[in-house]
C-alpha cells in the first residue's frame, strides 16, 4: 500500500487504522517508486500508454505529495524539459483521472496522485482549510448508504466523489505551540 505524508519525516511500516492515507509517515522514495510501478503493471495490464508526459505528470503528483493545479503543473513540466502548452498538462491529467491513477479534488480545482491505483474504489478526502493537505481514505460507509438510495430511485451511481473539509494533524500542532 501507499501512504502519503503531509506532516512528519519518520517512515513506520503501516499506518494506524484510524488515519486516513495523506496524514501518516512513510518512505516517501519507496512509495513514489512503487506507485509507478503499480501504474506502469496496471497499464501495461490494460494495454494502455503510459506517455512520457503522463508518467512525468504522474511522478511529479506522487513527489509533491499535495494537489497540483494544472498551471503548477505546467511549471514543474517545464522545469524538468517538457513542453510548458495547457494542452499537454490537461490531457496528461485527463488521462490519469479516467484511469484512476489520480483524483480532481474539486474543492481545490486541483489533482492529486491516487493511493491506490491498482485496485477500483470510491475515495473520499480530507482536505485542511489551512495549509490544503488532501488525504485520501475510502469512503465504503457513505457510498453504502447513498448506493442503496440511488437503487431504490433506480439511479445507476457512476462515480462519487466525497470531500470533507478541516484541519489536518500538523496545522491543530502548530495551532496548540
Amino acid at each position: 500500500m501507499i501512504y502519503y505524508n503531509m506532516t512528519s519525516p519518520k517512515p513506520i511500516k503501516t499506518p494506524p487504522k484510524s488515519q486516513p492515507l495523506g496524514f501518516v509517515s512513510h518512505d516517501h522514495g519507496a512509495c513514489v517508486s512503487q506507485a509507478l510501478a503499480a501504474v506502469e503493471k496496471a497499464c501495461a495490464d490494460r494495454e494502455l500508454r503510459l506517455t512520457p508526459p503522463r508518467r512525468k505528470v504522474l511522478e511529479l503528483l506522487l513527489r509533491e505529495h499535495r494537489a497540483l493545479g494544472a498551471y503548477a503543473i505546467l511549471d514543474l513540466l517545464r522545469d524538468a524539459g517538457f513542453k510548458s502548452q495547457p494542452p499537454v498538462a490537461y490531457r496528461a491529467l485527463d488521462f490519469l483521472v479516467e484511469h484512476g491513477f489520480a483524483h480532481k479534488i474539486e474543492r481545490l480545482n486541483a489533482f492529486v496522485a491516487c493511493a491506490h491505483p491498482d485496485i477500483h474504489h470510491s475515495p473520499g478526502f480530507l482536505i485542511c482549510r489551512l495549509c490544503d493537505a488532501v488525504g485520501e481514505t475510502q469512503s465504503g460507509s457513505a457510498d453504502a448508504g447513498l448506493g442503496a438510495t440511488a437503487a431504490a430511485s433506480g439511479f445507476e451511481i457512476e462515480r462519487t466523489t466525497i470531500e470533507v473539509e478541516g484541519i489536518c494533524p500538523a496545522c491543530q500542532a502548530k495551532a496548540i505551540k
